[in-house]
């Protein structure tokens, strides 16, 4: 049964080459592949974190509104914790 879901990711742009609406295309992209249906993305901008964990003192935050199963959510999280762009990820029920 599919159901709405709010992805927000993190992305790491420190030394990256790519430009930010390259990461945002291409996540976009995996959503797609997976199965899920993109309603909305919200660019949320670059914001600086309260403290630098592993030395990141800043990321680019990106929600991503989208309509899928469950399982499919498992599949995008899987293949997102493999990018080296995305610094962290969450996922909620809207």
């Amino acid at each position: 049964m599919k159901h709405n879901y709010e992805a927000l990711i993190i992305l790491d742009l420190k030394g990256k080459d790519e430009s930010v609406e390259t990461l945002v295309s291409n996540i976009s992209k995996d959503f797609e592949k997976a199965g899920a249906k993109l309603e909305q993305i919200d660019r949320m901008g670059k914001r600086d974190f309260p403290y630098s964990p592993r030395h990141v003192t800043s990321g680019y935050y990106v929600k991503y509104h989208v309509n899928a199963e469950s399982t499919v959510l498992d599949a995008v999280r899987a293949k997102l914790k493999l990018n080296e762009s995305v610094y962290q990820q969450y996922y909620q029920r809207a």
